[in-house]
């Protein structure tokens, strides 16, 4: 809590509907209410246009996978964290959003680029296509932050993302895209899994992993993510 009143957070869900927006992030609402945020949820990024309603948001938490962003809405969402409004999310919801935007991708720091599949053989045009076993692997910082101290290496079966990220986030996981022989690169390709990102006087929180409900609910997958959700709020 934050003096005499709750805590405030906007939930931002839609765009593509694969990664189930609204599912994935009432997920976490019971979460967030337990911890003493009043929550607000919106089915577009209209709500960033608002300076006055953003002034007192204290956590936005967006699964806006792709779709489009207005200007005024930008301008809005990079005033608000600039000002102290914490963002968090997960997978495409915040790596891949607003693909369009370039001002965008440089708020967040990281653009998923690819989640290479299974040998060609085995597809079979499902999701599953690019579901292959992988690991996260946590960096000696990572030990003693707060969102991930305790947490140990851990292994999915999802789509592993490779992102395009620049050398202002902060790593605290990676995973590392193998070369299998029917892919086109030579060498082993280490992307960033977990990373945060200060911005003005806001925090940034992504994390790659959260294709869907099964991956959400996986225990480290989801105490990252309950963690990261705290430690970027104002």
């Amino acid at each position: 809590m934050t003096g005499d009143h709750a805590r405030r957070a906007l939930v931002v869900r839609g765009g593509w509907e694969g990664h189930d927006p609204v599912a994935a992030t009432e997920l976490f609402v019971p979460f967030l209410q337990k911890h003493g945020f009043e929550v607000h949820r919106a089915d577009s990024p209209a709500p960033y246009a608002d300076a006055a309603f953003m002034s007192d948001v204290d956590l936005i938490v967006q699964c806006y996978t792709m779709g489009t962003i207005e200007p005024a809405e930008l301008r809005g969402l990079e005033a608000a964290i600039r000002a102290g409004t914490g963002m968090a999310g997960w997978h495409g919801g915040i790596a891949d959003a607003f693909r369009g935007s370039s001002d965008y991708l440089h708020l967040i720091g990281g653009q998923f680029a690819c989640h290479p599949g299974k040998d060609p053989a085995e597809r079979d045009g499902s999701q599953a296509d690019n579901f292959i076993p992988y690991t996260v692997t946590m960096l000696p910082e990572a030990a003693t932050h707060p969102i991930t101290a305790g947490i140990a290496d851990f292994d999915l079966v999802t789509e592993q993302y490779w992102v395009l990220a620049d050398d202002y986030v902060d790593v605290l996981a990676t995973t590392t895209q193998k070369v299998r022989p029917w892919d086109p690169w030579h060498r082993e390709v280490t992307s960033p899994a977990i990373w945060t990102r200060g911005w003005g006087e806001g925090k940034i929180f992504v994390a790659t992993p959260g294709h869907d409900l099964g991956v959400l609910r996986d225990d480290s997958v989801r105490t990252v993510i309950e963690r990261g959700m705290l430690w970027a709020s104002r």
